[in-house]
């Protein structure tokens, strides 16, 4: 992925790369297009290689997301005629590994939704349904964030609004590909199925879809985290369960944390706010940021979400009073719609009252900031002082055996050395007599 990102660059270089122009497409004109037999050419000449060659790979930085189509979205191939493409921007390319959400996707097909008034393709249709009916219990939300990128997207420019609806649904179509177009994602390019292909419809190919995209993160999920696992890597100084060695335990209560636990927290802001450790680090930097009463709030919904229910009612107005009342000592920035419905659940107060106001809240500290603490001081700092242990080498030393098998060891040791031992006939004599005596004597029957 990394050399393909450097062709990439060099073919935005704006003297030596690919020829961009602006471009007429229906009635708007669309900045820095270029067309598919450039983009070939370029290719052949840069690499020295055949044009079918150079076809093949202009097709897989398309299959892969760094180039889009602009006119036939669901065909992830470059044709070699006048058919135009866009550089995806960065922030949309897979090596980014931003996590691929269903409540993201949720927003974006109600989006979809509210511009085409209803009329989405059929697997679009279908997966909005799915969705609604899977995230029933936060669908205000979701569509309330629709309408709010909605609005927003109207105040741009026709062609800065026609160029992000673009990149949007080319990552949407790379990572959620509809039926007859298996983004290379999910299984490489030797597998790729033909986009081209003539579109499979029933219930048997959805499945099919759906069994891909699992399989694609299952990949990209044991991808991430083979490092991390004990029983498929190494640990650091040594496994615990192996070797009867207990640094590893003892390394993760103290203060400081080890570099693999902080690493963890880069893969995503769930795995950071599911460590206390991280947690602890995330709000240090958000008060330095002075927007530390987001995660405050955020873990007063989840103690009032696992916690008694003889203390729901008092929490949610603890909570409402501290964050979100007129005038509260730690007030939070949530959008209108997003109080009302929340407003209007307090009420009655249950458990998830505060989900739509929590997401919110979620979502704004991840897209917001999650990424500048991953860039901040706080974090380079925690990253610098983190424990790196070496490894622990034990020459032919195994694993102690279990207690349950040492007492099962010990008790055969003892009924062997019995078996074996001399018999002391004297002291048999003596233990029999005195049982004697202790027995009571029988009652003579008249």
């Amino acid at each position: 992925s990394n050399n393909a990102e450097m062709i990439l660059l060099e073919m935005q270089d704006p003297n030596t790369g690919v020829r961009s122009q602006p471009q007429r497409l229906v009635i708007t004109t669309i900045p820095h297009a270029i067309t598919g037999e450039d983009i070939v050419t370029w290719l052949a000449d840069r690499l020295q290689i055949d044009v079918q060659e150079a076809r093949s790979f202009g097709s897989m930085l398309v299959a892969l997301g760094y180039i889009y189509p602009l006119q036939d979205h669901k065909r992830l191939v470059i044709k070699p005629d006048t058919s135009l493409y866009r550089f995806q921007t960065p922030y949309f390319w897979p090596t980014q590994q931003w996590p691929v959400e269903d409540t993201d996707y949720a927003i974006y097909l109600a989006k979809r939704n509210i511009r085409k008034k209803g009329l989405l393709e059929l697997y679009e249709q279908e997966q909005y349904n799915r969705l609604h009916k899977w995230m029933n219990h936060k669908w205000d939300f979701i569509v309330m964030q629709a309408k709010e990128q909605y609005r927003a997207a109207k105040e741009r420019k026709k062609p800065d609004r026609v160029v992000f609806d673009c990149q949007e649904r080319a990552y949407w179509v790379v990572h959620r590909p509809p039926p007859g177009t298996v983004s290379a994602m999910d299984y490489g390019l030797d597998r790729r199925t033909d986009p081209n292909a003539d579109e499979v419809t029933g219930d048997i190919h959805m499945l099919t879809i759906n069994n891909m995209f699992l399989s694609r993160r299952l990949v990209k999920h044991c991808a991430t985290y083979i490092g991390h696992d004990p029983f498929l890597s190494a640990c650091l100084p040594s496994n615990p369960w192996l070797t009867d060695d207990t640094t590893y335990w003892n390394l993760n209560i103290v203060e400081t944390p080890t570099k693999m636990r902080v690493e963890r927290w880069t893969f995503s802001f769930k795995e950071l706010l599911s460590d206390p450790r991280g947690r602890d680090d995330f709000r240090l930097f958000l008060k330095k940021e002075f927007s530390g009463e987001n995660l405050a709030f955020w873990e007063g919904c989840e103690d009032l979400k696992w916690g008694t229910a003889a203390t729901m009612k008092e929490k949610a107005e603890q909570i409402y009073k501290t964050f979100l009342a007129r005038g509260a000592p730690r007030w939070i920035n949530i959008d209108g719609k997003t109080m009302e419905v929340t407003m209007k659940g307090l009420k009655h107060p249950h458990r998830y009252v505060l989900d739509a106001a929590q997401t919110h809240i979620y979502m704004l500290m991840k897209k917001d900031s999650y990424g500048r603490y991953l860039k901040s001081p706080v974090f380079k700092d925690t990253v610098k002082k983190a424990i790196r242990p070496e490894e622990h080498k034990f020459k032919n030393r195994r694993p102690s055996l279990s207690p349950i098998i040492l007492r099962q060891q010990e008790q055969e040791l003892r009924a062997k050395m019995a078996a074996n031992a001399p018999v002391d006939i004297t002291q048999v004599m003596s233990k029999l007599s005195k049982q004697g005596k202790d027995v009571p004597p029988r009652p003579v029957n008249k």
